[in-house]
């Protein structure tokens, strides 16, 4: 199967993605919907969570990606023309990947999970909507913090990374800003502590340009 050319980037706020997408039965989806859940927002070909998945099997991964052919690809049962594994070919019970755009479904997203299980999110170089007429289309934003912060897990954890400076800062800042949230060191982080790098970190780090880090815990009392 030969890899699916899509756009770069989706306009989230565009009328085509403001109806919030149905959600599956999580019993039937996982093999055990009661593992702690991992959620990957804007997981694109979904390669970080497909490794992830297979190294630790006592956790459930859900891809959220915007662009819909790229979940589509994400769970055929064939491999690529690079010769990557798919979830089926696997057989992995604690992987999915959903066609969702966060802005409009996080709510209905988040309550449908089972509840306690939402430990991790990871937010990792999402579209940098460089011109500031454009930067509400961004995915870390208030509401999103805020929802998170309703059905993460005390002890839970948000990893935050991007090659633009700005975009980085600003996730931190809205993180920062919400009384549920704790920043776990002052300055960036030298390395992804999952040690799993997305398709654009590597990228990224081939080039020697730098990735801004960080990692926030949600308080066990807000």
């Amino acid at each position: 199967m030969a890899l699916v050319r899509v756009r770069e980037h989706v306009n989230p706020l565009s009328r085509k993605y403001q109806d919030p997408v149905e959600m599956p039965d999580w019993k039937t989806v996982y093999k055990d919907a009661a593992q702690p859940l991992h959620l990957d927002v804007g997981c694109a070909r979904g390669k970080f969570v497909l490794e992830m998945a297979q190294r630790e099997p006592s956790w459930n991964f859900l891809g959220l990606e915007i662009r819909e052919p790229l979940v589509h690809q994400a769970l055929s049962a064939k491999r690529n023309s690079a010769g990557t594994a798919h979830r089926d070919e696997l057989e992995l019970k604690n992987l999915h990947y959903l066609f969702c755009n966060i802005n409009t479904s996080i709510r209905p997203l988040l309550a449908s999970l089972e509840a306690g299980t939402l430990s991790r999110v990871s937010i990792q170089f999402p579209d940098p909507w460089f011109k500031r007429k454009h930067q509400k289309r961004r995915v870390v934003q208030p509401e999103i913090v805020d929802e998170l912060s309703k059905y993460l897990i005390p002890g839970g954890t948000v990893f935050v990374q991007s090659d633009v400076l700005d975009v980085a800062q600003e996730m931190v800042d809205r993180f920062s800003e919400h009384p549920a949230f704790v920043r776990q060191a002052a300055d960036w982080l030298l390395k992804n502590p999952f040690e799993v790098p997305t398709e654009r970190e590597v990228g990224v780090l081939s080039l020697s340009n730098p990735v801004y880090r960080a990692l926030f815990l949600r308080k066990f009392s807000s």
